[in-house]
């Protein structure tokens, strides 16, 4: 972890946050820093800037802000040891080869890799199946028959688990052990008798892949009438359902680039939505989505749209994922697919059925949650009290998700509309629900620049900039607590403790410790024309601070004797009160 650590600062020290930024943004120099259009929100006027000497950036417009590691992860969508790796390519900085901590490591990063390839072999064995046996030719039959060409059936890797037991067992018996191919989960072994046999047989095997490309798993489909109908890998050193999304290691780039993913059910949806030109989706594979799985969706987007299929466990499927994603502060649409004739559609019949251009048409039409939450309600009874308090209360702990307290309120109004709730007591649990969030306990603050004195910005920037002094400016801060009770106490407090460590201070780290406001603040003040700081203004300024302190005082003092005019401190109130007058008298 300290490696990590001294790799990640060293490649910061000899980072440029210019060439790094300018990969993805046009930037134009204006006097020290460069400008440019914001990538993190739409605008026409440049708001955002960048800071060589400072090796930081910050957008006037949206807020965001930070260092270069910070940059790369917003717009990467990666974790912070991510971003160190690609800002180390970027710059040429070569990445050291991480040490396996123990002989254990290093045994279980073998077998990983073993399983690794022990699927990729298995892969070349089912495609060879499906394309080149007189077997295959009735899987070949159905996969042409629900619309995938051999030039789908190729792009997708799909293969065929033939019927006879142990044809895989055979392919990979020569080169693994026993105890490997079991813990494959391509080979199962009998409880009685320990026979070895082939997981899959008699299916259509589509490969799961990890989010860098590599097969870790297979989902497979029986081609008869054999049961489960779907069959998957079972938990295995190299696969986790919970951990990995269908077709996220084809789809990351265009959901970062269009900054919303389509969540599925199934491989066949997924590859469908993805033949028809849209390449941002991902299936959960099954109807149970995992929070693992949200916070790995979460890397590249916070904007879904959830279509599962339209049958009862699809639908509880989408209310189910719904709570998870919200509670993850997800934006999420729900596509509701019409029916195709007599038959309710999943995303592969519409699309084969209608077509691509209607499936993306009714996509960009999808509704919000709400929306497909409250025409969910309205399919209920609502004909009684009773029905109404039942369709309430269904809706009513999705109301508390809203991370926004405002459409909470919209919402919950909404809701009491479109279901015709007049009775007070159900307009009363929606108003509640409107005005407490689960888990939260106050409204977040305006995110708005706030107005700081120019004594207290002065003296924010000299804390963060002036080298020469700024350790004994803190002390002084410090000692004195004059920036005690001010609305930049925060700010302040974070950098006294950055200046007093002795390391020299890096204004994303402070940053990174900052409420939203006061980070924007922060960045606002370090972004603004200034003159070199002298220790002369630093100590003007803090003469002004104490001035201040003075007044306050002075008036606390005043306001306590007027209250109580007798009482048994009015003499301590007034000798307190000629001292603070004569320090202010002599200061002016």
């Amino acid at each position: 972890m300290a490696e990590a650590g001294s790799f990640a600062e060293k490649v910061k020290q000899q980072a440029d946050i210019v060439r790094v930024v300018g990969e993805y943004v046009r930037l134009k120099k204006t006097g020290k820093d460069f400008s440019g259009l914001c990538p993190f929100h739409q605008e026409k006027t440049p708001s955002f800037t960048v800071s060589p000497l400072k090796q930081i950036f910050y957008c006037f417009g949206c807020g965001k802000g930070g260092d270069v590691y910070n940059f790369v992860m917003d717009m990467e969508k990666c974790e912070f040891l991510e971003a160190v790796k690609l800002v180390a390519e970027k710059c040429g900085i070569p990445i050291p080869r991480p040490k396996e901590r123990s002989p254990e490591e290093r045994k279980e990063n073998q077998q990983r890799a073993v399983l690794v390839e022990m699927h990729r072999e298995a892969q070349t064995f089912f495609v060879k199946q499906l394309q080149g046996t007189l077997e295959g030719k009735a899987a070949r039959a159905y996969l042409e028959d629900r619309g995938l060409d051999k030039d789908a059936v190729t792009r997708f890797g799909i293969g065929y688990a033939p019927s006879g037991g142990d044809e895989l067992l055979r392919h990979l018996k020569s080169k693994y052990n026993e105890k490997l191919l079991v813990e494959s989960g391509l080979i199962s072994r009998e409880q009685q008798g320990g026979r070895l046999f082939d997981r899959f047989r008699r299916r259509i095997t589509f490969p799961i892949s990890n989010e860098s490309g590599k097969i870790v798993a297979f989902g497979c489909r029986a081609l008869g009438d054999d049961q489960p109908k779907y069959l998957n890998s079972p938990e295995t050193p190299i696969y986790s359902k919970s951990n990995v999304l269908y077709h996220l290691d084809r789809a990351k780039e265009g959901i970062r680039r269009q900054d919303f993913a389509i969540l599925v059910e199934g491989y066949m949806d997924a590859i469908a939505v993805a033949r028809a030109g849209i390449s941002n989706v991902v299936a959960s594979c099954g109807t149970s989505l995992a929070e693992q799985q949200i916070k790995l969706l979460a890397r590249f987007t916070r904007r879904v749209v959830v279509n599962y299929d339209p049958d009862a466990a699809g639908q509880s499927a989408t209310e189910r994922s719904l709570s998870l994603l919200l509670e993850q502060d997800f934006e999420v649409r729900v596509l509701a697919l019409p029916p195709v004739g007599d038959k309710k559609a999943d995303p592969d019949l519409f699309i084969r059925e209608k077509s691509a251009d209607e499936y993306l048409k009714l996509l960009k039409e999808a509704p919000s949650y709400v929306d497909y939450l409250i025409s969910r309600a309205r399919q209920m009874d609502l004909s009684t009290g009773e029905a109404k308090s039942r369709a309430v209360n269904f809706l009513l702990p999705y109301v508390q998700k809203i991370p926004n307290r405002i459409l909470r309120s919209e919402w919950a109004t909404r809701i009491a509309q479109q279901l015709r709730v007049d009775e007070p007591v159900l307009r009363a649990a929606l108003s509640k629900a409107a005005a407490e969030r689960r888990g939260e306990l106050k409204l977040q603050p305006e995110l708005v620049g706030r107005a700081a004195k120019p004594v207290e910005r002065r003296l924010i920037r000299m804390l963060a900039e002036a080298e020469g002094f700024r350790q004994d400016l803190a002390q002084r801060l410090q000692n004195a607590q004059l920036y005690h009770g001010l609305e930049t106490e925060k700010i302040f407090a974070a950098l006294v403790i950055a200046s007093l460590s002795g390391q020299p201070v890096q204004a994303a780290e402070v940053a990174a410790v900052l409420q939203e406001r006061d980070r924007r603040l922060l960045f606002e003040i370090l972004f603004e024309e200034a003159s070199e700081p002298t220790w002369e203004e630093a100590l003007s300024c803090i003469e002004a601070l104490q001035h201040r302190q003075a007044e306050q005082e002075l008036a606390e003092v005043q306001r306590s004797i007027e209250a109580s005019p007798t009482g048994p401190d009015l003499r301590d109130l007034l000798t307190r009160k000629q001292e603070l007058m004569r320090r202010l008298a002599a200061a002016r």
